[in-house]
């Protein structure tokens, strides 16, 4: 991902578009044949040229554009033919964020399939579900991990719609008005690049384009925020039923020899608040001065640089956590029994509800109870059993009640909608 913006890809790709303007103005026989050849035998990148002359001129397209001069000699009055400055950025900018949005929806594929993968071993691995960081019901290890592979499906989709969305570029002069361009030359230009015509540009193809990406970006940074932040939490020492990888020779402290931290997942989730920030940047670039100013070239000369290879940096490594981590079964499944029955007083409220009881007055049965069991430490369905409240249940139906098998044999269902 680092190479594509470097300031040498930068200048292949302003020269990528300005030798396909040249042939295109051949074409429609405005410029010689063998200047245009001449050109492009002659024309090369040279960052170290181009930035000594930036130096003096303060201005980076001419001294591309001067540094190609010295290069093919006379024929270079062809060069840059009635273009300005930012039909050679702006498009060039376009191949490279189409390069760039590639790489990165091919991260969230791998990422997507290193989750699918434990969803599918785990999706029969009983586990306590959480809400508020208090146990709520039980789940399976494997659903939760698919609400991730979901999750990642929207991203992949954001992600490349967004990328669709900067493949596009414009050759059409100064305010966008073809002053001194045919726009055939953009039409032929733009088919030969792969990219679209922005229907209707300024001086600049519109940044609202770029916001999306930064969005999508930062979304997707938040998603594996998410992501990571319940893996912190169940490598709790408390709860310790994950752990990512720690190799060998890995240090968790200078001071406790003992600590195995999850360093990783806290750096993605650092990592995408630096992603967020930056898609605000993306906003603020949109409103520019009439037909354009530059104020947007500089935050996004950083911005789009950091947030991709930062996306694609946290990819990868959310990608190495999921192919190594840690799932202790064992773990979760006394942490499940930890409870007393606890996770289960929804369905006791159901069985007294179905045993003749109003709704409110089973609540406060169960309810009584549960808070007993949590203070005491007995198990909530002992002290269903002995609740003369709740005669009306059955040994068996209270059984049934807290069965575990009973209370999971729905959870398959949202792995039948992979196919879909």
């Amino acid at each position: 991902m680092g190479a594509v913006w470097t300031d040498e890809r930068r200048l292949e790709a302003w020269l990528e578009v300005e030798l396909a303007a040249l042939d295109a103005h051949v074409a429609l026989g405005i410029v010689p044949a063998a200047d245009a050849a001449a050109i492009r035998a002659g024309a090369k990148v040279d960052v170290a040229r181009a930035k000594e002359i930036e130096a003096r001129t303060h201005h980076d397209v001419i001294a591309f554009t001067e540094t190609v001069a010295e290069q093919v000699g006379e024929p270079a009055r062809w060069f840059h033919y009635g273009l300005t400055s930012s039909d050679v950025v702006d498009t060039g900018l376009a191949l490279q964020l189409r390069d760039a949005g590639g790489q990165l929806l091919q991260g969230v594929e791998l990422a997507r399939a290193a989750v699918l993968a434990r969803a599918l071993e785990h999706r029969a691995t009983p586990c306590m579900g959480r809400t508020h960081g208090v146990h709520a019901e039980p789940t399976t290890f494997g659903l939760k991990l698919l609400g991730w592979v979901f999750e990642l499906d929207r991203a992949q989709a954001r992600l490349a719609r967004a990328t669709a969305g900067v493949s596009v570029g414009k050759l059409s002069g100064a305010v966008g008005a073809y002053g001194n361009i045919d726009p055939q030359v953009e039409e032929q230009v733009l088919g030969l690049l792969g990219l679209d015509v922005e229907p209707a540009s300024t001086q600049v193809v519109a940044r609202d384009r770029h916001a999306e990406l930064l969005a999508a970006i930062a979304i997707t940074g938040s998603s594996l925020d998410r992501f990571a932040t319940e893996l912190r939490h169940l490598q709790r020492s408390e709860v310790r039923e994950t752990e990512e990888p720690f190799g060998k020779g890995q240090k968790g402290s200078s001071a406790m020899p003992h600590k195995k931290n999850p360093i990783t997942c806290e750096r993605i989730s650092g990592l995408a608040r630096v992603l967020r920030g930056n898609a605000v940047v993306g906003f603020e670039d949109v409103p520019l001065w009439h037909e354009r100013d530059i104020s947007h070239s500089s935050a996004e000369r950083i911005v789009l640089a950091d947030s991709t290879i930062l996306l694609d940096y946290m990819l990868s490594r959310f990608t190495w956590i999921m192919e190594g981590l840690v799932v202790r079964t064992e773990r979760m499944r006394q942490n499940l029994d930890a409870s007393q029955g606890l996770p289960f007083s929804g369905r006791v409220l159901l069985a007294l509800v179905e045993a003749g009881l109003s709704r409110e007055a089973a609540y406060v049965v169960v309810q009584r109870n549960a808070l007993r069991a949590w203070e005491s430490g007995e198990h909530l369905r002992d002290l269903v059993l002995a609740d003369p409240d709740a005669a009306a249940l059955e040994a068996a139906v209270i059984a049934e009640a807290f069965s575990l098998d009973e209370v999971l044999s729905r959870a398959e269902v949202p792995f039948s909608r992979l196919q879909a």
